[in-house]
């Protein structure tokens, strides 16, 4: 019996690892946020962008990564991954690229960076990505929630991911406190 309920246990796991290992690896941590309308990713690498924008029909991707808005991305110092990526969406007829560069907790300038881009309504169907599509992708995704579809703060957090005890979203945390914390403008698009 205890055979067969570590046999269990064990299948378990590795089914877990197989999955955490497929949605971050192979996958780049791709979900739906809202479907047919927002998606949220890791960076995707640049030869397998245009299959993704056209299974999902996404016509804008909206990069976290720095170095932002307020830097020209042809500036030699911008990481060749950028450049790459933004040479990439623009040979995609009918995608566009906005990069808006944000700190793991973005600052009022960046959201409303974030905010001009999702009043948008020809943006849509929108990507918003950062490195690992764990941290800022999902932030801004909750602040979507919130923004568009009038989640209440701790809804929109609550669907950022797993809320564990340490996790980057918990009470007490800076992404935590900012979603729980954050204000919806008086009015939107």
């Amino acid at each position: 019996m205890k055979k067969k309920i570590i046999g269990i246990i064990l299948i378990i796991v590795l089914v877990g690892v197989g999955k955490y290992v497929y949605d971050v690896n192979i996958n780049y941590n791709f979900k739906e946020i809202t479907k047919g309308k927002v998606y949220k990713s890791g960076v995707i690498p640049p030869d397998e962008i245009e299959s993704y924008t056209k299974k999902y029909h996404i016509k804008s991707i909206v990069d976290l990564r720095f170095p932002g808005t307020k830097d020209t991305i042809n500036n030699p110092e911008v990481p060749k991954e950028l450049i790459a990526e933004k040479e990439a969406v623009e040979n995609i007829e009918g995608v566009s690229y906005f990069n808006v560069g944000s700190h793991q907790v973005p600052s009022q300038e960046t959201v409303d960076s974030f905010l001009e881009i999702m009043d948008n309504p020809d943006n849509y169907p929108v990507l918003i990505h950062c490195y690992h599509g764990a941290g800022r992708a999902p932030l801004f995704g909750a602040v979507y929630r919130m923004e568009y579809e009038d989640l209440p703060n701790e809804e929109a957090r609550g669907k950022t991911r797993l809320l564990l005890k340490g996790s980057s979203f918990d009470d007490g945390s800076p992404k935590g406190e900012f979603l729980k914390n954050y204000k919806k403008r008086a009015s939107n698009n």
